[in-house]
């Protein structure tokens, strides 16, 4: 049964998405934001016993919300809008499908040293039309949530994630690992409904001015 409900729902976004195509936009900006992990796979498990694959849907939730108010509204499409599990080859068919300006993937980091902090942004390591675009904007990413949350940077980091690898030939793709849920004080942060906001605002900002 929850197999059907994810295949359903996943039908249901892809239909809705079709709506697109018939319209006028005054919308500058199409984006896919990977909602990390979800349903049965939980992804890091911080501390406090908070799942990663809720911190996630947290996070894109507020982003969807900030950029609904904003004067000029991007285009934002989710992977999941619920606690579902996607396969990572339909979450990069959907920025396929929607013909995506930038595909984020949202995570959490987790660890065994107890006093591992800091955010991590990763690119596609492999060359594409679209490389020098997605390093630049991890940059920005990293800057923005650094000089506006106080996180340390772990730097800018090259890997063949499947999400990102499937997506890079279509348009710059990231993939956040916004803190470390085994660290305390960064797991209890990013676990902190007063936190989720301006974690979501400075990701937003960073993508109106890419």
């Amino acid at each position: 049964m929850k197999k059907v409900l994810k295949n359903v729902s996943f039908v249901f976004l892809l239909l809705k998405i079709c709506i697109i195509f018939g319209q006028e936009t005054a919308i500058q900006k199409r984006i896919v934001i990977d909602v990390g992990h979800g349903g049965k796979d939980s992804g890091a498990i911080g501390i406090n016993g908070i799942q990663e694959k809720d911190v996630a849907l947290n996070i894109a939730n507020a982003i969807l919300k900030l950029n609904s108010t904003a004067e000029k509204p991007l285009d934002i499409y989710l992977t999941r809008y619920t606690d579902t599990l996607i396969s990572l080859s339909d979450r990069s068919k959907l920025a396929k499908v929607l013909k995506a300006d930038l595909f984020v993937s949202l995570h959490c980091n987790h660890s065994d040293n107890p006093n591992a902090r800091g955010v991590e942004v990763y690119v596609e390591g492999a060359t594409s039309v679209y490389s020098d675009d997605a390093t630049w904007l991890a940059f920005q990413m990293q800057a923005a949530l650094n000089k506006e949350l106080g996180y340390e940077s772990r730097g800018v980091k090259f890997a063949n994630f499947q999400v990102l690898r499937e997506t890079i030939d279509d348009c710059p793709s990231l993939l956040l690992e916004l803190g470390f849920l085994s660290n305390k004080d960064e797991g209890k942060f990013i676990s902190d409904s007063n936190s989720i906001q301006p974690i979501a605002l400075a990701i937003l900002q960073t993508f109106q001015k890419h």
